[in-house]
Protein backbone atom coordinates (compact mmCIF):
# COMPACT_ATOMS: atom_id res chain seq x y z
CA UNK A 1 0.00 0.00 0.00
CA UNK A 2 1.29 3.45 -0.95
CA UNK A 3 1.88 5.83 1.98
CA UNK A 4 1.57 9.61 1.56
CA UNK A 5 2.69 12.37 3.90
CA UNK A 6 -0.13 14.62 5.11
CA UNK A 7 -0.41 17.68 7.34
CA UNK A 8 -3.87 18.18 8.85
CA UNK A 9 -4.57 21.73 10.07
CA UNK A 10 -8.34 21.28 10.05
CA UNK A 11 -9.14 19.53 13.28
CA UNK A 12 -11.29 17.13 11.21
CA UNK A 13 -10.41 13.47 10.83
CA UNK A 14 -8.09 12.44 8.01
CA UNK A 15 -9.65 11.40 4.71
CA UNK A 16 -10.47 7.70 4.77
CA UNK A 17 -12.09 5.05 2.64
CA UNK A 18 -15.71 4.56 3.73
CA UNK A 19 -15.93 0.93 2.56
CA UNK A 20 -13.43 -1.85 1.95
CA UNK A 21 -13.30 -1.36 -1.82
CA UNK A 22 -13.86 2.39 -2.10
CA UNK A 23 -11.71 4.13 -4.71
CA UNK A 24 -12.00 7.59 -3.15
CA UNK A 25 -11.56 9.10 0.30
CA UNK A 26 -13.92 11.86 1.43
CA UNK A 27 -12.56 15.39 1.79
CA UNK A 28 -14.11 17.56 4.50
CA UNK A 29 -14.71 21.31 4.59
CA UNK A 30 -12.49 23.30 6.94
CA UNK A 31 -14.62 26.35 7.80
CA UNK A 32 -14.90 28.75 10.74
CA UNK A 33 -18.42 29.76 9.73
CA UNK A 34 -20.98 28.00 7.60
CA UNK A 35 -20.93 28.76 3.88
CA UNK A 36 -24.07 29.13 1.76
CA UNK A 37 -23.82 28.30 -1.95
CA UNK A 38 -26.68 29.91 -3.85
CA UNK A 39 -27.90 28.34 -7.09
CA UNK A 40 -25.31 29.02 -9.81
CA UNK A 41 -22.69 30.16 -7.27
CA UNK A 42 -19.23 28.63 -7.04
CA UNK A 43 -16.77 28.79 -4.14
CA UNK A 44 -13.32 27.61 -3.19
CA UNK A 45 -13.74 25.46 -0.08
CA UNK A 46 -10.62 24.82 2.05
CA UNK A 47 -9.90 21.41 3.58
CA UNK A 48 -6.99 22.27 5.90
CA UNK A 49 -5.01 19.41 4.33
CA UNK A 50 -1.55 19.56 2.80
CA UNK A 51 -0.30 16.42 1.06
CA UNK A 52 2.89 15.18 -0.58
CA UNK A 53 2.04 13.08 -3.61
CA UNK A 54 4.92 10.97 -4.98
CA UNK A 55 6.28 11.53 -8.48
CA UNK A 56 4.34 9.35 -10.91
CA UNK A 57 1.00 9.93 -9.15
CA UNK A 58 -1.67 12.62 -9.01
CA UNK A 59 -4.55 13.46 -6.72
CA UNK A 60 -7.96 13.63 -8.40
CA UNK A 61 -10.65 15.68 -6.65
CA UNK A 62 -14.06 14.42 -7.72
CA UNK A 63 -17.68 15.14 -6.82
CA UNK A 64 -19.53 13.07 -4.25
CA UNK A 65 -22.35 11.31 -6.07
CA UNK A 66 -24.86 11.85 -3.25
CA UNK A 67 -24.34 15.62 -3.21
CA UNK A 68 -24.63 15.76 -7.00
CA UNK A 69 -27.78 13.61 -7.19
CA UNK A 70 -29.64 15.10 -4.21
CA UNK A 71 -28.60 18.77 -4.32
CA UNK A 72 -26.83 19.49 -7.63
CA UNK A 73 -23.52 20.17 -5.85
CA UNK A 74 -20.47 19.22 -7.90
CA UNK A 75 -16.78 19.93 -8.35
CA UNK A 76 -16.53 22.61 -11.03
CA UNK A 77 -13.30 21.41 -12.64
CA UNK A 78 -13.98 17.70 -12.11
CA UNK A 79 -11.76 15.99 -11.77
CA UNK A 80 -9.50 18.60 -10.26
CA UNK A 81 -5.84 17.59 -10.41
CA UNK A 82 -3.34 17.85 -7.58
CA UNK A 83 0.15 17.56 -9.08
CA UNK A 84 3.00 15.73 -7.37
CA UNK A 85 4.93 18.97 -6.86
CA UNK A 86 2.05 20.96 -5.27
CA UNK A 87 2.47 21.60 -1.55
CA UNK A 88 -0.31 24.12 -0.86
CA UNK A 89 -3.61 23.49 0.85
CA UNK A 90 -6.01 21.12 -0.88
CA UNK A 91 -9.07 23.19 -1.80
CA UNK A 92 -12.20 22.20 -3.67
CA UNK A 93 -14.04 24.34 -6.24
CA UNK A 94 -17.71 23.57 -5.61
CA UNK A 95 -20.64 24.84 -7.67
CA UNK A 96 -24.34 24.67 -6.91
CA UNK A 97 -26.18 23.51 -10.03
CA UNK A 98 -29.31 22.88 -8.00
CA UNK A 99 -32.36 25.08 -7.46
CA UNK A 100 -31.96 25.73 -3.73
CA UNK A 101 -29.24 27.34 -1.58
CA UNK A 102 -26.89 24.72 -0.12
CA UNK A 103 -25.30 25.01 3.33
CA UNK A 104 -21.75 23.78 3.97
CA UNK A 105 -20.54 23.43 7.55
CA UNK A 106 -17.16 22.62 9.03
CA UNK A 107 -16.48 18.91 8.74
CA UNK A 108 -19.03 18.27 5.96
CA UNK A 109 -17.88 15.77 3.35
CA UNK A 110 -17.68 17.87 0.18
CA UNK A 111 -15.71 15.86 -2.39
CA UNK A 112 -13.63 12.75 -2.77
CA UNK A 113 -9.92 12.30 -3.36
CA UNK A 114 -8.44 9.57 -5.51
CA UNK A 115 -4.71 8.96 -5.83
CA UNK A 116 -3.88 7.57 -9.27
CA UNK A 117 -0.76 6.79 -11.30
CA UNK A 118 0.11 9.06 -14.23
CA UNK A 119 2.45 8.65 -17.14
CA UNK A 120 4.38 11.56 -18.60
CA UNK A 121 4.99 11.37 -22.34
CA UNK A 122 7.17 12.87 -25.01
CA UNK A 123 5.65 14.01 -28.30
CA UNK A 124 6.90 12.48 -31.56
CA UNK A 125 5.90 14.76 -34.43
CA UNK A 126 4.73 12.99 -37.60
CA UNK A 127 3.06 13.89 -40.90
CA UNK A 128 0.31 11.24 -40.56
CA UNK A 129 -1.34 8.94 -38.03
CA UNK A 130 -2.20 5.25 -38.28
CA UNK A 131 -5.62 4.67 -39.89
CA UNK A 132 -8.47 3.11 -37.85
CA UNK A 133 -12.06 2.06 -38.58
CA UNK A 134 -13.34 5.03 -36.59
CA UNK A 135 -11.05 7.50 -38.32
CA UNK A 136 -12.11 11.11 -37.71
CA UNK A 137 -15.58 10.17 -36.38
CA UNK A 138 -16.19 12.37 -33.36
CA UNK A 139 -19.00 13.27 -31.00
CA UNK A 140 -22.12 11.20 -31.70
CA UNK A 141 -20.78 9.57 -34.84
CA UNK A 142 -22.21 6.17 -33.89
CA UNK A 143 -25.77 7.50 -33.42
CA UNK A 144 -28.10 7.31 -30.45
Amino acid sequence: MLQLKIINKSGNELPKYQTEYSAGMDLRANLRDKMILSPGQRALVPTGLFIEIPIGYEGQVRPRSGLAAKYGITVLNAPGTIDADYRGEVQVILINLGNEPFEINNGDRIAQLIIAPVIQIQWKEEESLEETLRGKGGFGHTGK
